[in-house]
């Protein structure tokens, strides 16, 4: 995965959210061990890591029901994780990955639109954005309420390029799991992948490209051009 994911037709930019821009992954993980705690389980980070990283709240309920075979519906398994997810922000935003601001705004200095397209709320964003200053920034947020079928299904990358008039071939997307890199594939957007410590065995083989931070895919594919 040598080659570059940014083209001379290149003119936008859609970071996933979580793991990308957001170091949540940490966060996500103790509250979705404490909601299986109360049902008597034990959720280990290898499960995490392996079958929850990267993967809307939807689809968390489903495997953590069917794996620690719950007494429970997966809807109100999501239902909890959202009001613990919603008492947090109510409290703070997500902390940052590290250089994430700073590779937002080198991305809009260099004249990309920028786009959000997450797996994870509208309610979340909007926190990272005006918590951090970063509002000016973001031309599109596409969240998993505006979706019928969230990552790995292409519908959130499809709805950004509809609301920002702009093909497949003039957007790029970063990513940290291959569930977000998925969505991005099947929507025929170059990816390039920047793979957390939770999804660093993740299969990343139709990626474009693959950085170990963000600072060095913005030195090679951004500043750099």
């Amino acid at each position: 995965m040598a080659s570059s994911s940014v083209s001379n037709n290149t003119t936008t930019l859609l970071f996933d959210h979580d793991g990308t821009l957001i170091n949540s992954e940490r966060v996500h993980f103790t509250l979705w061990q404490e909601i299986v705690a109360s049902y008597g389980a034990e959720l280990t980070d290898e499960f995490y890591c392996k079958a929850m990283a990267g993967i809307p709240v939807k689809q968390n309920a489903k495997d953590v029901v069917e794996h620690f075979s719950l007494d429970e519906t997966p809807e109100r398994l999501a239902k909890k994780k959202h009001e613990k997810i919603e008492a947090y922000l109510s409290q703070q935003a997500f902390p940052l990955m590290p250089h994430a601001a700073e590779t937002i705004k080198a991305c809009a200095d260099k004249g990309y639109t920028i786009g959000i397209v997450t797996g994870g709320s509208t309610l979340s964003v909007e926190k990272t954005l005006a918590n951090y200053g970063l509002a000016q920034y973001i031309s599109c947020v596409a969240a998993v309420e505006d979706v019928t079928y969230s990552k790995p299904a292409p519908d959130c990358y499809q709805l950004a390029m509809e609301k920002l008039g702009v093909s497949a071939a003039q957007c790029v997307a970063i990513e940290d799991t291959h569930t977000g890199m998925q969505s991005a594939v099947s929507a025929e957007i170059p990816c390039v992948v920047i793979p957390t410590t939770q999804s660093a065995t993740h299969d990343f083989s139709k990626a474009t490209s693959r950085y170990e931070s963000l600072p060095l895919w913005l030195e090679q594919e951004i500043t750099g051009r």
